[in-house]
């Protein structure tokens, strides 16, 4: 249902509508606050004024929306903002779009599948997977939650001392250094880019400016990581499970709250590859988000934070050492 806005700032009408037309819970409400925030970036420099506009537009769809979740959809769509096409020398005005569709990205976003509901049943049911206790007892490593082990993790993933983005909160408290240079810090951390950076900085892609964080100073793809956020995380291994028998799975983490981060060795697959992969995994129901490079990801045994409740470990439910690069 449409709910009315106050937006005092020229819009595009196709992004007013996209503002007037949240999702109910249910209906997609997490990949709309993605889609939103990629083409406000170009109006709203100040991203806690585009936090409070996201804030009021999905008040309304029938579930709770929290501010992190908001401020992660900003934070990882920055990387691929659109960029709106000057129109007679004008620098203010961006290109109307035919219809009221959502412009293609500079350069093409990839148009990702529907969620195939009776795809993913069929492979639940046949994965022999019933839940989360079967990824656990199938880890050729077992992860003691009662000590973190975020740091040998990391060494085991990431050896030779890489550049690596970290962040404790993904818009005001993450940086870029080498893995020694985050010795003793990482079990604290919230979020990590699941391949090494290649620079400190690097030029965004809409303004030019720059960043600790863009696609400009992220390495080449290492690791490709498949996110579920909807249904139940029993569900979400049993399709991790059938995914690890088409590439490597090298760990599964769960994020603390309701999705489970599912690691696969990519390094010696080509980038077709690797899109082809990621688009089955969409069919089943994966975030496309995480195709982005330089997208953050949940860090493997860190610490999320929780507003108004204790933090909790990220816990390793799969880890398997034999499938890294």
């Amino acid at each position: 249902m449409s709910r009315p806005l106050t937006i005092n700032r020229h819009l595009p009408r196709f992004v007013e509508e996209m503002l007037a037309n949240c999702p109910t819970a249910g209906a997609g409400v997490h990949n709309w606050l993605f889609r939103i925030a990629r083409v406000l970036h170009p109006f709203f420099p100040n991203q806690d004024e585009m936090a409070a506009l996201i804030e009021a537009a999905c008040a309304g769809c029938g579930r709770d929306v929290p501010a992190a979740e908001i401020a992660s959809a900003i934070a990882n769509s920055e990387a691929c903002a659109w960029q709106p096409r000057e129109r007679n020398e004008s620098h203010r005005h961006p290109q109307q779009p035919q219809g009221n569709r959502e412009p293609i990205a500079q350069p093409s976003r990839h148009s990702w599948p529907a969620r195939n509901v009776e795809q993913i049943e069929a492979v639940v049911a046949a994965s022999g997977v019933t839940g989360l206790s079967d990824l656990w007892e199938a880890s050729p490593v077992r992860i003691d939650w009662e000590a973190p082990m975020t740091e040998w993790l990391i060494d085991e993933l990431f050896p030779d001392n890489p550049l690596l983005c970290v962040a404790l909160d993904v818009r005001k408290d993450f940086g870029v250094g080498n893995r020694e240079d985050w010795r003793g810090e990482l079990a604290d951390q919230q979020f990590i880019v699941p391949s090494p950076m290649k620079a400190h900085w690097g030029l965004r892609k809409g303004d030019g400016r720059k960043s600790l964080r863009t696609l400009d100073n992220t390495g080449p793809r290492r690791y490709l990581v498949i996110e579920f956020d909807q249904g139940p995380a029993d569900a979400h291994a049993a399709v991790l499970w059938h995914l690890g028998r088409l590439a490597p799975l090298v760990m599964a983490v769960h994020s603390g709250n309701k999705s489970l981060h599912g690691w696969f060795n990519c390094a010696a697959a080509d980038e077709a590859k690797q899109l082809r992969f990621m688009r089955y995994a969409v069919s089943l129901g994966a975030d496309p988000a995480t195709w982005t490079r330089c997208q953050f990801v949940r860090m493997p045994d860190g610490l999320r934070r929780r507003n108004g409740a204790p933090s909790v470990r990220q816990p390793v439910y799969h880890f398997n050492p034999h499938n890294l690069p």
